[in-house]
Formats: C-alpha cells, structure tokens, sequence
C-alpha cells in the first residue's frame, strides 16, 4: 500500500472494494493517485474496468464505454516535472491543464503550440493529448502526435511503459509513442508526456477576407501555394481568418502577400492584440459546440469544402435541423454543429453527411451529442463501412490491453 492510499467506499452492493485513494461518489468509485507509484498501484490492485479522467472537456468523446469500474482521476497528477528551455522541451504530468503549462512556460518565451478548444474550461494535457485534439494553429505546427516526443503509461496490469525519449532528435520507438495520441485512454493511462515546445511569436496578425466556401477555397488553395506560412486558416461565419505569426518584418510581408491574393475582393479587415486575441477565442470556440448541440468532425482534402458545406445544408435542411460549419480550411477538417430538432432528427444529419462525405474520399465522426443519439448512429463510422485499419487496431488492443480494462467499447469498432 502506497504513502496517501486510504480506504474508501466501494461503489454500491456488487460493485467493487475500493482500492488506494478512492473516494465515495455515486457511481464507480474514483481513484486519486498523486504519483506515479500509485497511479501503478491502482491499476494494478483495482478489479475490473478502467476509465482514465484529466479535466473531463471531452469525457462524450467516442462511444460510450460499455462498463466501469472504477474511474482513474489524473487530477493529482498536475505538475511541471521538468521544463529545459535551451533543448525546447518539457516534461508534464498528464493532469496539468495546457493553460497552467502555457504560463508557466511564457516566461522563458516558449509554448506548447497547442490551441484546442477548452483550455479555458480545463482542458488538462493529458486529456489533449489522449484525444489528440488541436485548434486552428494545426495549420503550422500539427496536432499533439506531433508534438509529443515521448510518454510514460501504466498498462492494464500495472506495467509502466516508456516510449520515445527527452530530446527532440530522439526518435526511438516514436510509432509506438504515437499510438497514445488520439487512442482515448483505450491502451493505458498517461503517466508523463514529454513534449516539444516553440518560441512564442513576435508579432502577429490576422486577416479577414468576406467569402463563402467556394471563394475561400480558391484563396486557401492558392496561400498554400505560395510562399506565406499562415499559422492558421479557417472559414467561419460568412468570413476566411487568416493568422500570420512571427517576427514582425516577416508578418508584414506575408499580410501584403495575402492581400494580393485577396485582390478584386472587398479589402481584407485587420485584426491585432486584443480583439485579435477575442477573434480566435470565439473561433475556436465554435469547434466546441455548446449545450443542447450535436458537434460532428468531417476530415476531408481541403478543396472538397464547397462539397462538405453544400452537403450539411441539405442535410440539415431535409431533417429540420439548424447546422453551423466551422473549417480549418487549410487542413479539410470541418465542424458541423447541430441544434433544434431531436435525436432522430441529429442522426439522420450526421448519416447522410457521413454518406456524402465519404463519397467524397472524408469521414466524419462524431464529438458531443445530444441525449438519445448514441444508439441512432455509431460515433466512428457506419458499420458496414469500418476502417481499413481496423484489424490492425484489434491486434494492437490485445497485445496491450489483452482483458479489454481499459474503456472497452470506446474506441471505433467498439476497440
């Protein structure tokens, strides 16, 4: 028995004793391990089901796991383990929220380039990185399977894994480190993540440029084609927002570069600071989705976009539903977000966009849903349609989770 483990009460008649630093709660019992020592042992010395929990912004992620027994809390496991600015990486424990690791990294003029939606809400890396969830700056530095460059798990016996190293130029057993980014706590728990960080930019601003998705389309297409290196591009609200980040001279050049692409259009509006700050906050915000909304995710080629967003109107519009899109125009992921109507009316939605978008080479998946979707429509896919990868994912889930503990039924394929 670990230093902090206390006897706490089990889940109700039938459900199981609790083990180190369990807490009564209505439902499984919760596990609070403060290290890594204890994080094994509640693993290990815990009988059946696992469910892995940072800040709990995206719990609804994939389907609902089909049974659990005790919920693993990463919440004492918040710290800054080790920060070397002059290699450009940090070492987190995996429920530090990425705003608390943002500040404590400013001050060395370095961030973790990762902007998804609720950080503001709690967001914890870990739970970043289990999901391998990321905001509009994507566009320039990738999604956090990028970004880690090596992890720390507990298995579903206790067994703690290392993959990956401490220094960016360390690639050993980088496909293995990989499978953690996006797997929804579905191989194991994080018990550290090492990441690679970058210098906060000298300047930056953002352009706004009046286009449907067409016209963003053709302007998205040819930036990507020239020499700018926008930090992010995304169509929402009637409008293409354009960032440009880095020294100042550089972004200087890249806005007139971007304005010559726009010309013969209305002038683009210029955003900076504050209100540049509060224009990318609702931005990424809209990929969240809100109460009372089904949030869906289309990954497509970016120049199926007119498509895409054609495709959700009248989807939306046979099934009485409203639909708002938000793109990352220049990464072909598209955030459809459903309100009104009921849950037949939401699944029907997300069916025939799926149909459409799948034609069109995409997927789309669902995020957040309304009560009473699950059980209309799959979260992953359509089930006569599995991915391509599927086998090998069963095979990877049994070589490292052989007892299906962790969140069972989650994943696609009910992986």
């Amino acid at each position: 028995m670990t230093a902090g483990a206390t006897a706490g009460a089990t889940a109700g008649a039938g459900g199981p004793p609790a083990a180190a630093g369990a807490t009564a709660v209505q439902g499984p019992p919760v596990l609070r391990p403060t290290d890594l020592r204890e994080l094994r042992d509640a693993v290990r010395d815990t009988p059946g089901t696992l469910l892995a929990r940072g800040g709990g912004t995206k719990q609804d992620w994939g389907a609902p796991p089909e049974r659990t027994n005790a919920v693993v809390s990463c919440g004492g496991l918040d710290g800054l383990v080790e920060h070397s600015p002059g290699d450009m990486v940090a070492i987190v424990q995996p429920g530090l929220s990425l705003g608390r690791l943002q500040e404590a990294l400013a001050p060395s003029g370095q961030w973790l380039a990762l902007d998804p939606p609720l950080v503001d809400g709690g967001a914890t890396v870990g739970g970043v990185v289990a999901t391998n969830d990321a905001g509009p700056r994507r566009q320039r530095y990738g999604a956090p399977r990028d970004l880690v460059i090596g992890v720390t798990v507990v298995l579903a016996d206790g067994t703690v894994a290392r993959s990956g190293g401490r220094v960016v130029k360390n690639v050993a057993g980088f496909d293995l480190m990989r499978l953690y980014c996006g797997s929804l706590g579905t191989l194991g728990v994080l018990a550290e993540i090492v990441v690679r960080l970058h210098p906060l930019p000298e300047a930056s601003r953002t352009l706004r440029i009046p286009a449907d998705p067409a016209t963003a389309t053709a302007t998205t297409l040819a930036l990507l084609a020239s020499a700018a290196v926008p930090t992010a591009v995304d169509l929402a609200g009637g409008a293409l927002w354009i960032r440009l980040q880095g020294r100042e001279a550089g972004v200087a050049a890249q806005c007139a570069l971007v304005r010559r692409l726009a010309a013969g259009g209305e002038e683009p509006e210029e955003f900076q600071g504050s209100e540049e700050a509060e224009v990318w906050r609702r931005l990424t915000a809209a990929h969240a989705g809100g109460a009372g909304e089904t949030v869906a995710r289309a990954a497509t080629l970016p120049d199926r976009l007119p498509a895409v967003a054609a495709a959700l109107i009248e989807a939306a519009g046979r099934a009485g539903v409203e639909a708002r899109l938000a793109s990352h125009a220049g990464l072909g992921l598209h955030t459809a977000r459903l309100s009104g109507g009921d849950a037949r009316a939401h699944a029907a939605v997300v069916r025939d966009w799926r149909r459409t978008v799948a034609g069109l080479g995409g997927t789309v998946v669902l995020r957040r849903r309304i009560d009473g979707v699950d059980g209309l429509v799959d979260p992953w896919c359509d089930p006569g349609a599995p991915p391509s990868a599927l086998a090998v994912m069963r095979r990877v889930k049994a070589q490292l989770d052989p007892d299906r503990r962790w969140a069972p039924g989650r994943f696609v394929g009910g992986i």
